[in-house]
C-alpha cells in the first residue's frame, strides 16, 4: 500500500524511554518500529495509537531545540471530558500539566495542555469534532 497525505510528525526526544512513557500514558500510543539510524546512529521510534496510519516519529538528540510549545502542538481526541480530567489529574501529579482543562465551547471543545519530557505540547482534548467535520467536507 502506498502511504498518501499526512503520515508522520518527526520530533526530536532526548529520552526516547520516558517519551515513549509519556505518549503511552497520555496518548495511548504504542512502539510499532524502532531502529538505529544508520548515517547517526541515533535511535528512532515510531508510536501509533492504531486508530489512522499516522505516527509520531521520536529521534534521539542531544539537545532538543526548538520545541512545539503551546501555540504549536500535537492535538489528542479523548472519549469524554472525564477521560480528559483523568488524564490532567495525572499529568498535573507528575509536574507535566500547562494549561488546566477548559471549555472553549464549539468547536473547540474541552481541552488542556501537557508538557512531554522535552517541552513538546500535546493537547488533549474532546469535543472538537474534527473528524465529523473532515468526513461531512469530503
Amino acid at each position: 500500500m502506498l502511504d498518501l497525505g499526512l503520515t508522520h510528525v518527526a520530533l526530536p526526544a532526548s529520552d526516547i524511554g520516558r517519551s515513549v512513557e509519556f505518549y503511552a500514558t497520555y496518548a495511548d500510543m504504542q512502539v510499532v518500529h524502532r531502529r538505529n539510524d544508520r548515517e547517526t546512529g541515533s535511535e528512532v521510534v515510531w508510536l501509533s495509537d492504531h486508530t489512522r496510519p499516522f505516527v509520531i516519529v521520536l529521534i534521539q538528540a542531544t539537545i532538543v531545540q526548538p520545541v512545539l510549545s503551546p501555540l504549536a502542538h500535537l492535538g489528542i481526541g479523548c472519549k469524554s471530558r472525564e477521560a480528559v480530567d483523568m488524564l490532567c489529574d495525572k499529568a498535573r501529579q507528575a509536574g507535566l500539566l500547562l494549561e488546566e482543562p477548559k471549555d472553549s465551547g464549539y468547536p473547540i471543545g474541552y481541552w488542556a495542555f501537557l508538557r512531554d519530557p522535552d517541552g513538546h505540547t500535546l493537547e488533549l482534548s474532546y469535543g472538537q469534532e474534527i473528524g465529523l467535520t473532515v468526513t461531512q467536507e469530503s
